[in-house]
């Protein structure tokens, strides 16, 4: 979720790049900084916190080009500090890059830089991309070919942009995967990058927008594009209205399809400043959460409403599996009458995409009355349900403006996890191995995701097939019984079809007297300890005439032999699946939406925020 902005052109860049940032202040204010090539040589400005901070040390300390680029910053690796911001300086100092993503092989690239000779002046993964441009270069490469070196060495899905004095007539950009986006704005004499639309708005409406594994040279007078292999592509240039509000959607139809496709990069982000992969452990701050703190709890009660607790169904199952504290997962209207058994050792965790929700609040009145720890996770930074927490997880995702939620559902399911990985480490219920392997796994996750928004076509198809259909059931187990409940929500909310979900295996006492031609039945059947099982749900389902779609790991033949369409998801580690097999069940519900002509961002009778009871 980290801004971008690059400038090149006849003004001052200083002055551009910090006025675009601040339009991106909300996608990362943990640190910022900006380099400006100024008489031959690179001159760089960084400091922690807001972008405030920034600007003050900039008027202290000013400098002036004719070129220049900007970040600001969710930590992902390193903590948030001035060493540790962006932009990153080559050891020649020849050569300087910003960057969205997380270099998922950074451990292997830095053992390599080390061993010949480099010194790392930063904690970030980062790094390993300056330094290997800058090594490229030495060898004789030009600085175009140096960053397709470069970029093919890399793991993960990146936002990159370079500049070097050797070539200091041009900037590099380049987007592989779905790390956000990466925008050109084609001025006059002069040509502009971000990472999002309102950055540039203000200086033009002429857009380019790059494809994964695309790259472009930006100069002032012009952009040349390519693919990271080096096949030249011609532009597409498109023109935006000067509406903030449609500008915000870029090239997508609607806020939810954005939001879906930005799940890389709020997922990134949520993982920001609290997982050190090196280290193998994770770090919630915000938590004030100590070993003997931790050691007390002895329950949990997750609530929330809507998406929300569906998201908590799933962190019931991860804390108990590996934390092992007993745990409940309550819809937040009812937990607020119930009377909870809920005491000074229990901990009330509330899951609120807005933190405004009333009867979230009042849960956790309500279980302040009882003396019990309230923790929660929200997005909406400084929100009631924030400000009135003894501890919070911030989501990290940016603003979420479609009703429906998306990103803001699988950024939860993260921090659930990380949240139990936490819990057991400082409990004791895992071991340092097993807390690593952990950990590890989440390295996998924004590369996944992406995967699944690649298919996106392939979704749609499905989409034709079942855009007539007036009911679905949803079936899922274990992990994944919460994300067909889940799916079920998405189409119900923005497409009006009669869609629900249950536990597979209750399939068989009662909803299977539903089941006819006229039914599609959506089962969850990946690579998990529950594949055997939902593959009999499947049988039984087309033995009574059903028509079958099935979420299914990819190359997964005996699943595809059985149903009648296939929604293909990478396998995934079966603790994190639910954030990898709701994504097609998101795409889905959009474009059955889309191909009713229905108002997706706004689907009627709901609200963004539901502050009554």
């Amino acid at each position: 979720m980290c801004g971008i902005v690059g400038y090149i052109g006849n003004q001052n860049a200083t002055t551009i790049v910090l006025t675009g940032l601040k339009k991106l202040e909300y996608r990362g204010y943990d640190s910022a900084g900006l380099a400006v090539i100024t008489n031959g040589h690179i001159e760089v400005r960084r400091d922690a916190g807001k972008l405030a901070n920034l600007e003050l040390l900039v008027q202290n300390q000013p400098i002036v080009g004719k070129i220049g680029i900007g970040h600001t910053r969710w930590a992902t690796h390193g903590e948030p500090s001035a060493r540790n911001a962006h932009p990153h300086l080559s050891t020649t100092g020849e050569v300087v890059v910003v960057h969205n993503g997380i270099v998922e092989n950074f451990i292997e690239l830095k053992e390599e830089l080390v061993q010949k000779g480099i010194e790392f002046q930063s904690d970030t993964d980062t790094e390993t991309i300056v330094h290997l441009i800058d090594l490229y270069m030495k060898l004789g490469q030009n600085l175009e070919t140096a960053v397709r070196t470069t970029l093919s060495r890399l793991k993960g899905a990146h936002g990159v942009v370079v500049m070097s004095t050797l070539e200091k007539d041009k900037i590099i950009a380049a987007r592989i995967g779905n790390a956000g986006g990466v925008v050109l704005g084609l001025g006059e004499d002069e040509n502009f990058i971000a990472s999002d639309i309102p950055a540039i708005l203000e200086h033009t409406r002429k857009l380019v927008f790059l494809e994964s594994r695309q790259m472009a040279v930006v100069t002032r007078e012009g952009i040349e594009i390519s693919t990271i292999e080096g096949k030249k592509v011609s532009p597409q240039i498109s023109s935006v209205a000067w509406d903030p509000v449609s500008a915000e959607k870029g090239e997508y139809r609607h806020f939810m399809q954005k939001e879906i496709h930005e799940q890389v990069r709020a997922l990134t982000d949520t993982l920001a400043g609290r997982v050190d992969f090196e280290e193998g452990s994770i770090r919630l701050p915000q938590l004030n959460l100590t070993a003997e703190k931790a050691k007390k709890i002895e329950k949990i009660v997750i609530t929330a409403c809507g998406t929300a607790s569906n998201a908590g169904m799933v962190g019931k199952l991860l804390i108990e599996r590996i934390a092992r504290i007993p745990t409940t997962c309550e819809i937040a209207s009812e937990f607020r009458y119930s009377d909870p058994l809920v005491d000074e050792n229990t901990v009330v965790l509330s899951i609120s995409q807005s933190g405004e929700t009333a009867d979230t609040l009042a849960a956790m009145e309500e279980a302040r009355k009882h003396g019990s720890t309230t923790w929660s996770i929200v997005n909406a930074i400084g929100s009631q349900a924030m400000r009135i927490s003894d501890g919070f997880i911030s989501m990290q995702t940016g603003p979420e403006i479609g009703v429906a939620s998306t990103k803001a559902f699988t950024a939860p399911l993260v921090d659930l996890y990380m949240l139990a990985v936490l819990l057991a480490d400082l409990r004791g219920t895992i071991t340092a191995k097993e807390r690593k392997a952990l950990v590890d796994d989440l390295r996998l996750i924004p590369e996944l995701v992406g995967e699944c928004l690649d298919r996106e076509a392939e979704v749609e198809e499905v989409a034709h097939y079942l855009k007539e259909a007036r009911d679905m059931l949803y079936l899922g187990r274990g992990i994944n019984m919460p994300i067909a409940y889940e799916g079920a929500l998405k189409m119900k909310e923005i497409s009006y079809m009669h869609a629900e979900a249950y536990p597979a295996g209750e399939m068989k006492h009662g909803p299977i007297a539903l089941v006819d031609k006229e039914m599609p039945v959506l089962a969850i059947c990946t690579k998990d300890p529950w594949y055997e099982k939902m593959i009999s749900q499947i049988e039984q389902a087309k033995a009574r005439g059903g028509i079958v779609i099935a979420v299914a790991t990819i190359g997964d033949e005996r699943v595809a032999s059985l149903v009648d369409r296939v929604l293909r998801v990478p396998d995934a580690p079966w603790m994190l699946s639910p954030v990898v097999t709701v994504i097609p069940l998101q795409i889905l519900a959009y474009h059955i939406a889309r191909l009713r002509g229905l108002d997706v961002d706004q689907p009627r009778n709901l609200a963004k925020s539901v502050t009554v009871e």
